[in-house]
């Protein structure tokens, strides 16, 4: 996408009148308009579930019911832009620059390369991201957005194609049938009274049949995984949905996915299950933020065929955004983050840091039927986001976990003076005392915040050496990726560029099905994006040499945004 002049460093609405919604956002960002498609873009071509979206025909009562409920919500609109918006939930600053959202974008083929993409390299490199389909109207915080998968194929002959889409969620079907957004925004929205106020509205809507929170109310913007033959798009507030890669490298929303029938229709999985890499079985997590229990554990066979849950004894609903696996474990955070709905009524937050609770981890048979036989261990002031990987060491009895330990713990959520710490630590659970010991992996000197990555998925719950980390410097951009001795703490750095920033690196195999291989033996794949340029690529890195392999120009930018995976072209060959 060209850039256009530059533009404010603020979000302008200019709709008050019923106009079409123009914003102009931060650092260079071009125009963008809601809800169609920018200015400088080709406009977009819609996948097969929203060829045709109708208004919805309502009743009487029903047209009634929503234009008086669209006046309350005018109302409570005016009410809260009367007060500045916190930084969390400010769309000027959430959303500004390479984080505001770009439009769905057609396949195009045959891409310019610089330099040679590796011979090993066959397939689909996709990327999960919140990509907002309508312009905030009030809060909104970048976690909120609908959720947009980009996709880079790589074919015979090293020819590359680009595609991007929305992922066709229940909510983003509703909403663009209605011309609008209109389900409450999980953190931009939902805090103090009007978050309550706007709760009872959309349930409200609900009871007159306007929207329907029934087939799911996520965003599916988070995470990916390819299992039994699917790509998995996920966001922990929802079941995932399934996409298909079609023959020319597009991407189309096939369903929400229930494991066939297997998961209720509102229950939930997070948005990191985790594949054990011999076994093939996907373990996951899934919990409730209203109602017990809380938490729940499940394990589904390569076949498909699910276990039964297993309730996890928690007291309160516990922010659960990533787990761990070994070889025999399932290791578990319970973490000082938390959802407390009764805040919203005292005027704060929903999510809340509770400093009276002593962070653990729960560690549990992979294939338990129950939870009597969990075993909880300690970890005072920790809370990890993510947690890259997790092994036993049986000869001390102790469990590693490798994460990510972040503080202030809730300051992704709730506006805070301190600056945002990540670092990169080994926490050790030892199974015959109950104790637990943390160190940080780098040293005082080294200290960088490390955010969003992998290890090398081939060895995942097992002992790894390297982890591969998003160097979150100047938070919250990311400047360019570490790959990290977990051993003895040495670290190298590879930096996208001047004026250019990415996101989460991805460890590809040069031969995953080589058990000799050396664990760095393959590449890293990342997006960047040139702030100055107001261009964006694909940089492919030797993970062994660290290394520029090859970069690919895309055709449109690609927002900064969260997690991704790689399907084999032979995988995704076999799609269901």
């Amino acid at each position: 996408m060209a850039a256009s002049a530059p533009c404010s460093n603020s979000w302008i609405r200019t709709n008050h009148n019923n106009h079409p919604n123009t914003i102009k956002c931060a650092i260079q960002t071009p125009t963008l308009l809601f809800p169609h498609h920018s200015a400088t873009a080709p406009p977009p071509q819609i996948v097969k579930k929203t060829d045709s979206q109708p208004k919805p025909q309502w009743n009487l009562i029903q047209t009634a019911a929503a234009a008086a409920l669209d006046a309350v919500e005018k109302a409570l609109k005016h009410h809260e832009l009367q007060q500045p918006l916190p930084k969390t939930s400010d769309p000027g600053v959430q959303i500004a620059g390479n984080f505001a959202p770009v439009p769905e974008q057609p396949v195009r083929h045959r891409l310019p390369v610089a330099g040679k993409i590796p011979e090993s390299i066959k397939g689909v490199y996709v990327r999960n991201g919140a990509n907002p389909l309508f312009a905030p109207e009030a809060g909104h915080h970048f976690f909120d957005g609908d959720g947009m998968i980009h996709a880079v194929e790589f074919g015979e002959g090293g020819h590359v194609s680009y595609a991007c889409r929305f992922t066709e969620t229940e909510r983003l079907t509703q909403e663009r049938a209605l011309g609008r957004s209109i389900f409450p925004k999980a953190i931009g929205e939902l805090h103090g009274h009007s978050g309550v106020a706007r709760l009872l509205l959309f349930y409200a809507r609900g009871l007159f049949d306007l929207v329907d929170h029934r087939r799911g109310c996520g965003t599916a913007n988070a995470g990916v995984v390819y299992f039994n033959n699917r790509l998995l798009a996920m966001s922990e507030d929802d079941l995932p949905y399934h996409i298909r890669i079609t023959g020319n490298g597009d991407l189309e929303t096939v369903e929400r996915y229930d494991f066939n029938g297997q998961l209720e229709s509102e229950s939930t999985m997070i948005a990191h299950p985790k594949i054990d890499p011999l076994s093939g079985e996907l373990f996951a997590l899934s919990y409730d933020v209203i109602k017990k229990p809380y938490l729940k554990y499940f394990r589904v066979s390569k076949n498909g065929d699910k276990s039964k849950d297993v309730e996890i004894p928690v007291s309160d609903p516990t922010m659960m955004h990533d787990f761990a696996i070994t070889e025999n474990f399932v290791v578990i955070p319970d973490q000082q983050v938390v959802f407390k709905l009764s805040e919203m009524i005292r005027g704060g937050s929903p999510v809340v840091y509770d400093k009276n609770k002593t962070a653990r981890f729960g560690v549990l048979s992979k294939y338990a039927e129950e939870a009597s036989r969990m075993k909880w261990i300690e970890v005072p002031d920790c809370f990890c986001f993510h947690l890259w990987n997790a092994w036993e060491e049986p000869e001390t009895e102790e469990i590693v976990v490798i994460g990510s330990c972040m503080t202030p713990p809730d300051s992704i959520f709730n506006e805070c003076d301190e600056g945002l710490k990540s670092v990169l630590s080994e926490i050790r659970l030892n199974l015959k005392t109950g104790k637990s010991t943390r160190r940080p992996v780098l040293s005082g000197d080294d200290q960088v915040n490390l955010e969003a990555g992998m290890v090398n998925r081939c060895k995942l719950g097992r002992k790894t050496n390297y982890a591969y980390l998003a160097i979150a410097e100047p938070w919250p951009k990311v400047s360019g990726f570490a790959k990290v001795d977990l051993v003895t703490g040495e670290t190298k750095k590879f930096l996208y560029g001047e004026n250019k920033y990415g996101g989460e690196p991805l460890f590809l195999p040069r031969d995953p099905a080589a058990a000799e291989a050396a664990e760095d033996d393959g590449y890293i794949l990342a997006f960047a994006h040139d702030e100055a340029a107001w261009k964006s690529e694909l940089q492919i890195v030797n993970a062994a040499t660290m290394e520029l392999e090859a970069t690919v120009q895309l055709p449109s930018r690609v927002p900064y945004g969260f997690h991704g995976t790689f399907i084999g072209a032979e995988e995704f060959a076999g799609q269901a």
